[in-house]
């Protein structure tokens, strides 16, 4: 019988974060037998405890569209310089706030043509990336952000099982330069290769395009700002409400509205620029479809797809539990992701958007105001961003973009070859006087 020898190109993949979305990717990625997975967590003791919590199977992913599949990561670690060499793929699914530490933290230890991005990228990724690891490391590299997960999911015993309660039938990604290619295959067949045949992964137009088609910018501090507007935030609920099912008409209403302003950014940007590539920028009524399709019992409208997604049963309101005369009550978690992660690195960065192009967001300022006053920061004031805390943002006028003409050229959204080049290094240059913040 003749000796059969498999050769298997393994792929170096390095996961960053410890939360829901690295279970899954963690037991999708590691049950392949072509991938080397290495788990980063820089948050204090998170190593150490998704470590101590895997079994020896790995962890178990129920999914939701087929068998259970299991998969151990081949190392969880707490520093940047235990990484392995040469790796192929960083995926950051983690909170957006905190792309900025694990960037510093990684370059030392990166090699240009090195695929990285995040899942979501969340407003102005490629800008952080640019300004942190340079404009011509990432020019002979792949930078990619998909617009959204690829599933909605949960922890359900941490390090040991994870429920992906709906897979999305489609998500755009953005790679730049537009093809990036990584040992000769395409970026989103490789990604396709790590998050399964679902979703479908549509190359979106560019990084403008992903910013300003962020769902979760839109979705989370607007459905917050809807159920809590008349409410007391500091009277305890007996039980945490439910975050999608639990949305009135207003606020389906209002998600349509600063979806409208959105693209009015889009008309506007169109106009100014006819070359633009935006086709990949969609109401958020329309995103609901194409990415849930037939889970929605009801299309009427955005409050009632909200309410019979099964993609979003049992998805409660980020709440903390306190007691009361003996009982446990709960008050809203307003430090959770989606004020701390999808304010200032989603919604205030659109805003960001608008104000270079002079489109007016009544609705969007709405939430923009009730949602920093909850966490108290503040980033708009009297209609401006000039807040004291727009430094911790990703908006363009953070990395001191005021112009629209230059932030257009500056950032390649007009160009067919979107990789950063010689002018994007010299606006880099002028960041050496914006300190990054400790987060």
């Amino acid at each position: 019988a003749q000796l059969r020898i498999r050769i298997i190109m393994m792929m170096k993949v390095l996961l960053c974060g410890g939360g829901n979305a690295i279970h899954v990717l963690s037991s999708y990625v590691s049950a392949r037998d072509d991938t080397h997975v290495t788990v980063l967590s820089l948050f204090p003791g998170e190593a150490d405890k998704l470590r101590d919590a895997i079994p020896e199977e790995g962890i178990c992913c129920a999914n939701d569209l087929g068998e259970d599949i299991y998969g151990k990561p081949d190392a969880v670690i707490s520093k940047a310089e235990d990484v392995p060499k040469d790796l192929d793929i960083v995926v950051f699914a983690l909170p957006s706030f905190t792309h900025e530490m694990y960037l510093k933290a990684l370059k030392p230890y990166l090699k240009a043509g090195v695929t990285i991005g995040a899942m979501p990228g969340e407003g102005g990724f490629d800008l952080c990336a640019i300004h942190n690891l340079g404009s011509e490391f990432c020019r002979h590299s792949n930078l990619f952000a998909l617009e959204t997960l690829p599933w909605a999911c949960r922890i359900l015993d941490y390090g040991k099982k994870v429920e992906v309660l709906g897979t999305k039938k489609e998500v755009e990604v953005i790679v730049s330069p537009k093809h990036g290619t990584t040992k000769d295959e395409v970026v989103t067949d490789v990604l396709h290769r790590l998050v399964g045949r679902l979703p479908e992964l549509d190359p979106a137009d560019n990084f403008l395009a992903v910013t300003l088609m962020n769902i979760n910018s839109v979705w989370h501090p607007t459905i917050s700002y809807g159920f809590y507007r008349d409410k007391d935030v500091s009277e305890p609920f007996d039980e945490p409400p439910l975050f999608y099912y639990g949305a009135d008409e207003y606020t389906g209403e209002k998600l349509s509205k600063i979806s409208d302003e959105v693209l009015e950014i889009k008309r506007v940007l169109l106009e100014k620029y006819p070359s633009l590539h935006l086709d990949s920028l969609h109401h958020v009524s329309e995103w609901m479809l194409r990415s849930y399709g037939d889970d929605i019992g009801d299309k009427t409208s955005i409050y009632t797809m909200l309410r019979t997604n099964k993609g979003y049963r049992g998805l409660q309101h980020p709440m903390k539990e306190v007691q009361v005369d003996g009982q446990t009550k709960y008050l809203p978690n307003f430090r959770y992701r989606y004020f701390t992660e999808d304010l200032p690195m989603g919604l205030v960065v659109t805003r960001g958007i608008a104000a270079l192009a002079g489109v007016n967001t009544p609705h969007m300022d709405d939430v923009i105001l009730w949602c920093q006053e909850m966490l108290g920061k503040e980033y708009l004031v009297d209609g401006e961003l000039k807040g004291k805390d727009l430094e911790f943002t990703r908006a363009p006028q953070r990395y001191g973009f005021k112009n629209l003409d230059t932030f257009m050229k500056v950032n390649h959204y007009l160009d067919d070859d979107d990789s950063p080049t010689k002018v994007v290094e010299n606006h880099v240059s002028s960041f050496a006087k914006v300190q990054t913040p400790a987060q």
